[in-house]
């Protein structure tokens, strides 16, 4: 049963509300008529909702708000008051609550609201259950713990990979730089027959073509000036295990040919010797390039991209999985105090909504980066807005268009928009408009307060 908590100095108001939810036989009931001690009631228990009174003494409504906006208190909040008050609700909404009704409620509205609410709570808790529930189906769920998400369609890509780890075959990673190409490739090394032998990553994007060649295939002493010793080379390291080559796409044609020898042959020459050298070893290949277009320009050989692209997968963009920002978030908020010694506790609400909505072109790695920049300069215990990277605050407030030249709304602008929309379809008729939006009437006259339509 679902726990609902209220909150009001009158005790004849808290004896109603009692009857009248207990009737329906669907919720537990707690109520509270001294507000003082409801900081203590709130911390000590969970209630899924709350209904509150704002006039109170000691202790006001929009104290309790601001106690549980402060606190992360996970609790959803129906304002129930004897006064209507546009400005009072407007700062309640503000505040977090889901609605504000006004004395004396009708009991079919309160219902009708207290079952909207808990739906959304539900749906919302359903999403993230939905992804935890299929993370914990892997079997190998420990080898992607490095891996924050709870995006199904990631959830989902860790269950193909589990399937496609175990054998032997290349594997073809796709994604834009900074998707975490790398931990992908760490995870099918865990869970593959190798994974007690070496995982040697190399970035075939930071050596020039002939220094690549030399320290992939290694070089025998006096291969060229300045090779007084023999060395061993990225492939022989891996031998019995697993070699990642991330930026595939940017290797020289003639690499290309030694290194589909030893997907074809499993051998290769060190540079400046007549002797081929026998390896064992896995190779998983990674690019954010388009691998067909570069075939077509004649920049990467076909027989090579076949023999890489036994098995493929895709990262998305974390434009494409913003519901894993807030954890990735707070995951590299936690990362950066520890290594800062610093006590930042969470991030503000004004910062989280620049994070939430910027599009991150490099994506999981800018975020990281993004968060370590403003840990160092952040000096309270609050992550704000001005300890953001200035690029990025520049950046996100640059007004995006689409395709045909519009500017693309917020949340703010298409729903004042749809109330003014609305308003002027019922001549001004608030009630009415109200109904068509699905909201209280009172909520209807914050909105058009907070947006200053003209009725």
């Amino acid at each position: 049963m679902k726990k609902i908590l209220a909150i009001d100095d009158d005790q004849a108001v808290l004896n109603y509300l009692n009857i009248m939810l207990l009737q329906t036989g669907t919720y537990e009931i707690a109520t509270l008529v001294n507000s003082s001690k409801s900081f203590h009631e709130l911390r000590t228990h969970n209630y899924d909702l709350l209904l509150l009174d704002m006039d109170m003494p000691d202790v006001s409504g929009l104290d309790i708000l601001k106690f549980i906006k402060e606190k992360s208190i996970d609790i959803e909040t129906i304002v129930l008051t004897g006064v209507e008050d546009v400005e009072l609700a407007v700062s309640a909404m503000k505040l977090g609550a889901f609605d504000y009704l006004t004395k004396p409620v009708d009991n079919d509205q309160l219902l009708k609201v207290i079952t909207t609410v808990l739906e959304n709570r539900k749906a919302r808790g359903a999403t993230a259950a939905e992804a935890i529930s299929s993370r914990e189906q892997l079997q190998f769920k420990e080898a992607f713990q490095d891996i924050i998400t709870q995006n199904a369609d990631m959830i989902a890509m860790f269950q193909m990979v589990e399937k496609m780890a175990p054998p032997d075959n290349s594997i073809l990673i796709w994604g834009e730089s900074g998707t975490g190409k790398e931990l992908i490739a760490k995870a099918i090394h865990r869970i593959s027959r190798r994974r007690d032998e070496n995982f040697v990553a190399v970035n075939a994007g930071t050596f020039a073509n002939e220094l690549f060649s030399s320290e992939f295939f290694g070089h025998d002493k006096g291969a060229f000036t300045g090779a007084s010793t023999e060395k061993k080379g990225f492939l022989e390291a891996a031998d019995k295990g697993t070699l990642f080559l991330d930026e595939i796409g940017e290797l020289a044609l003639p690499i290309q040919v030694k290194l589909l020898r030893v997907l074809q042959e499993g051998e290769f020459f060190r540079l400046g010797s007549t002797k081929n050298q026998k390896v064992d070893v896995r190779i998983i290949a990674a690019t954010n390039k388009d691998l067909l277009s570069e075939m077509k320009k004649g920049n990467f050989r076909k027989d090579l991209f076949y023999r890489l692209n036994m098995s493929s997968v895709y990262l998305p963009p974390l434009r494409e999985r913003r519901g894993d920002i807030p954890l990735l978030c707070q995951h590299f908020l936690a990362r950066y105090n520890e290594q800062n010694q610093k006590n930042i506790q969470k991030i503000s609400d004004a910062a989280m909504r620049l994070l939430n909505r910027y599009e991150y072109p490099g994506n999981i790695r800018e975020l990281m980066n993004i968060i370590n920049s403003a840990v160092i300069i952040e000096s309270g215990t609050e992550l704000h807005k001005k300890s953001l990277p200035h690029y990025f605050l520049e950046n996100s407030s640059v007004q995006e268009t689409t395709p045909s030249g519009q500017p693309l709304l917020s949340l703010s602008e298409m729903e004042k928009e749809q109330i003014a929309r609305v308003l002027a379809s019922t001549g001004g008729n608030k009630s009415q408009a109200a109904k068509i939006l699905g909201i209280s009437r009172v909520n209807l006259l914050a909105k058009i307060k907070k947006y200053q339509i003209p009725t």
